[in-house]
């Protein structure tokens, strides 16, 4: 296998490794789980268009977005061409690490969702063997030389968008190595990862939902005793009105 280290120049083509194809079918697997039960009109995935993570999603309209070519739409990141809460489903699939200014794209994912829409992140986990190495190695290579976000700043920066976390998990416990053999031969750790180290694994996915408070309508305290009282008293005039008036002579 060639060395990923010279022919991967994107995230892509890391993926098309042996070690990236590991990661893939992880996240692959997450994004069919998860997207399949979110439902709306428009699904969008920022990044890696040669990727269908929104493959099991049932909306009318799914469509990928980036500044690379092969996406639907070509746009930047961080100013993000869509009406104010028109989008029920954004996908995040490690753009936030490739960027400059992840927090802003935060803010515009943010600004397009509708009320109640969901957001799907997936990140490489700076503490996990995948970030000790990209702490003790090179990182002039894909996926490496990311900016990696712990899941703690993460949360935090969704909490002060409006966003709750709705779930999420870890996943790709293995060290990585670029062979798949060895990778295979540590396929255990996966299974062990999710009892015994679970917060490790070299990458996190979050499912966030976006909260906007409502109003709610303010109703007067009526006296209940006093209606009590009150509402009989029409029907006994009524029938005395009534009494008299077929009483009187004509």
């Amino acid at each position: 296998m060639p060395n990923c280290k010279l022919t991967a120049r994107s995230l892509s083509e890391w993926f098309a490794t042996e070690q990236g194809g590991y990661v893939l079918a992880r996240e692959q697997a997450y994004f069919d789980r998860t997207v399949s039960d979110i439902f709306g009109y428009n699904a969008l995935q920022l990044g890696l268009p040669e990727h269908d993570f929104l493959r099991s999603n049932r909306m009318p309209l799914r469509f990928s977005a980036g500044n690379q070519a092969g996406n639907s739409v070509r746009l930047c990141c961080t100013e993000l061409p869509f009406d104010t809460a028109s989008l029920d489903l954004v996908l995040i699939p490690h753009v936030l690490e490739f960027s400059e200014q992840p927090h802003q794209i935060l803010r515009e994912v943010e600004r397009v969702l509708m009320p109640e829409g969901s957001l799907v992140i997936s990140g490489f986990n700076p503490r996990s063997l995948w970030g000790l190495r990209r702490a003790l190695g090179s990182k002039e290579y894909y996926p490496l030389n990311g900016h990696f976000i712990s899941l703690t700043r993460m949360k935090d920066w969704l909490a002060l968008l409006g966003f709750e976390v709705a779930g999420g998990c870890f996943a790709a416990y293995a060290p990585p190595f670029r062979k798949a053999k060895w990778l295979e031969r540590y396929a255990f750790m996966e299974k062990a990862g999710d009892r015994w180290w679970a917060v490790s694994g070299g990458v996190y996915f979050l499912h966030a939902v976006k909260r906007v408070p409502g109003m709610r309508l303010i109703k007067p305290q009526w006296n209940e005793g006093l209606v009590r009282k009150l509402l009989p008293v029409a029907p006994k005039l009524n029938n005395k009105i009534t009494q008299r008036s077929e009483a009187d002579p004509q």
